[in-house]
């Protein structure tokens, strides 16, 4: 079945690309979601897929946090028997700040018990590996109607018009769209070819990620202690795992990847043993940069940015992929409302139907996130209690600490259709 799965892959990609309504230029989690809820919307679909055909997903080894609204809209693209048994229901978030305090640590909380309640009984979100996530994408990509893919084929140029745009790939091909959505991340080569600049900066620190097996269970919470040096996070993984991030100065991340297991172990340890329980490596660290950088506009001729390739943000709650995901459901909406409506789905008019719609939340949230790191990651006496205070009145006040659930987990009522 596997052999058969690849040789399909291989002849998609060797197909002659025909003109279509939406040609989606990356196949990460947001951009391969996109072409297939495009395609069962009735669109014609080209995704133009940069990895090879021979590509293992099983190498990713992050996990992601998808939240309720995200975890609707994955549901909706028919991936969920694949996922089944390989993710963790994600019960709640406990933040802790971890400073200097006379009177113990302030801390908030949230479950789904904030929630509105609801007859499914959903979790506030879903704990979901990067590569089973990407690996059942995949293979639904290849089942959908509507939806070429083409698999090692690279964004090499562009050129828009009235009646829509013509990719060129590294291999010389040619494909015709009415719209083309830039699903190719933080340095898309198709946000650079339209010259739509970025702002933003380097935080200049960088984020240690392990899995790692706990002594004592998680019970599906997800928890935050806020450090002076910056934020530790275990998110909970099936059985008593999570997969942890620890924030650290530029280059210490990058040092502790490099460390030998047991060093890790001692070093984990010895800082967080108290919060998160003794910790044992469960596969190989990873590090990366922290950056934030946002796109000046969402949209060019033609052409809308979705996902990394319109905002990268600190990755602080989780809520960097979700926003990709946003974007997803947003155009979709916007796209099939142009269709009903006689428009041109990629014209200027509907394209800034979607930019209104997704450019405030996620500035907003990325300012957030921002603001979040830069108010407890120190352990200056005014900003502590002010946090203090803070965190009190978010676990304390009913109304707030629900409303703050309600945008955590993008469970509201002016989201997409699909994560509604």
């Amino acid at each position: 079945m596997q052999h058969r799965y690849l040789f399909q892959m291989s002849q998609t990609r060797l197909a002659p690309p025909g003109p279509c309504e939406l040609a989606v230029i990356g196949a990460g989690p947001v951009g391969t979601s996109l072409a297939i809820l495009a395609a069962q919307a009735g669109f014609t679909v080209t995704l133009i897929d940069g990895r090879p055909s021979t590509d293992e997903n099983s190498t990713d080894t992050r996990t992601f946090a998808v939240v309720r609204g995200s975890w609707r809209l994955l549901m909706a693209t028919g991936i969920g028997p694949e996922l089944a048994g390989q993710t963790t229901p994600l019960n709640g978030l406990d933040a802790e700040d971890g400073g200097t305090h006379w009177f113990g640590a302030p801390h908030a909380a949230f479950s789904a018990e904030d929630l509105d309640r609801d007859p499914n009984g959903e979790p506030l979100g879903q704990m979901v590996p990067a590569g089973a996530l990407q690996a059942a994408l995949d293979r639904q990509t290849a089942e959908v109607p509507g939806l070429t893919w083409l698999r090692g084929a690279r964004f090499s140029g562009m050129t828009t018009g009235p009646a829509g745009a013509e990719i060129s790939l590294e291999d010389g091909r040619m494909v015709r769209a009415g719209l083309v959505a830039a699903c190719d991340g933080i340095h898309s080569a198709v946000r650079n070819s339209l010259g739509l600049r970025t702002e933003g900066r380097s935080y200049g620190k960088s984020v240690f990620a392990a899995d790692v097996t706990l002594s004592r269970p998680h019970h599906g919470i997800a928890r935050q202690l806020f450090t002076p040096e910056g934020p530790f996070a275990t998110l909970p993984l099936p059985g008593d795992r999570a997969n942890l991030a620890w924030y650290m100065k530029a280059g210490a991340a990058e040092t502790l990847a490099k460390l030998p297991k047991n060093q890790i172990e001692a070093e984990l340890n010895a800082r967080f043993a108290d919060f998160a329980g003794e910790m044992r490596m469960d596969g190989p660290p990873l590090s990366y940069p922290l950056v934030m950088q946002i796109a000046e506009k969402m949209v060019g001729p033609r052409t809308a940015l979705l996902g990394d390739a319109a905002r990268r943000i600190n990755p602080l709650a989780g809520q960097g992929l979700n926003l990709g995901f946003k974007d997803v459901g947003a155009l979709v909406d916007v796209m099939t409302s142009a269709r009903e409506t006689g428009l041109d789905p990629g014209s200027d008019t509907v394209l800034a139907q979607y930019q209104d719609w997704r450019r405030f939340d996620a500035a907003a949230t990325a300012m957030g996130m921002d603001l979040i790191d830069r108010a407890f990651s120190n352990d200056n006496g005014l900003l502590k209690g002010l946090r203090g205070l803070a965190l009190t009145a978010a676990n304390r006040i009913a109304p707030l600490r629900r409303a703050l659930a309600r945008q955590a987990s993008a469970d509201q009522a002016h989201l997409p259709s699909l994560m509604r």
